[in-house]
């Protein structure tokens, strides 16, 4: 589990690969409609996808319509287990802060 987080966060860690992502979750492209999209050179989108495929990120599911054709999608589960992460996390600091609070706000005793 770890280390699919960790992977998912390293393949997320580059903007190219967070602009990518951003363009997918309009829905699945085409890796040269990725590469128009982001005004970059196929061989580079290749690399990046290429990351985030192997992250479990992204995945390529043939056509429909055209059975020699790939399109790219993301996988919705690395983003479940990123997600579960920062809820723990988020509930760590909640319960950090509400001592906190306690602490700052407990009647001071006279000196």
């Amino acid at each position: 589990m770890q280390a699919d987080l960790d992977q998912t966060l390293a393949a997320l860690a580059d903007p190219v690969r967070r602009a990518l992502v951003d363009r997918l979750r309009r829905g699945p492209a085409r890796s040269g409609e990725l590469a128009a999209a982001l005004g970059l050179p196929r061989p580079t989108v290749s690399k990046h996808l290429a990351v985030l495929r192997r992250a479990g990120v992204v995945e390529e599911r043939v056509l429909v319509d055209d059975a020699r054709g790939r399109s790219i999608a993301l996988r919705p589960q690395p983003f479940a287990a990123v997600k579960r992460w920062l809820t723990e996390v988020e509930a760590f600091w909640t319960d950090e802060l509400a001592a906190f609070k306690r602490h700052a706000e407990r009647p001071r005793s006279p000196k």
